[in-house]
């Protein structure tokens, strides 16, 4: 599986906002457990356990973000988890996605790679996922 490139679509299927669990002087902390489900070269699902971090700039915010993903990739069955880290600084948007090491089950044990995840115009989602 190494050196390729897996691509297809996804959904959100819910997005549970909790209370924040800071809120002062404009800034807030806001944790988030949203569903998702993969359409293409990964087929599954996924939780993603998250916390989001706001400043008084509209566009200067951040978020970090564990996601269990279960499902099938190229044909094995498996799970594994992904690491999420974004910021943007004034709508300059930074995003890092990655496998965490160790994580995949089943047939994707030893499993590593990056995710690039592109918004489009109309607001869909896709995923590019090198490995």
């Amino acid at each position: 599986m190494d050196g390729m490139s897996a691509t297809g679509t996804f959904e959100i299927d819910s997005w549970e906002p909790q209370p924040p669990v800071a809120d002062q002087d404009g800034i807030a902390i806001t944790q988030v457990t949203l569903r998702k489900t993969f359409h293409g070269d990964l087929t599954g699902t996924s939780v993603v356990y998250m916390t989001m971090g706001t400043t008084p700039v509209e566009e200067s915010r951040t978020y970090v973000a564990i996601e269990h993903v279960t499902g099938e990739l190229d044909g094995r069955k498996g799970s594994f988890l992904l690491q999420h880290t974004g910021i943007s600084d004034e709508g300059e948007q930074s995003l890092r996605v990655s496998v965490v090491p160790d994580s995949g089950t089943g047939e994707l044990t030893g499993l590593r790679g990056e995710m690039r995840i592109h918004i489009a115009p109309d607001g869909s989602h896709s995923y590019t996922f090198d490995r």
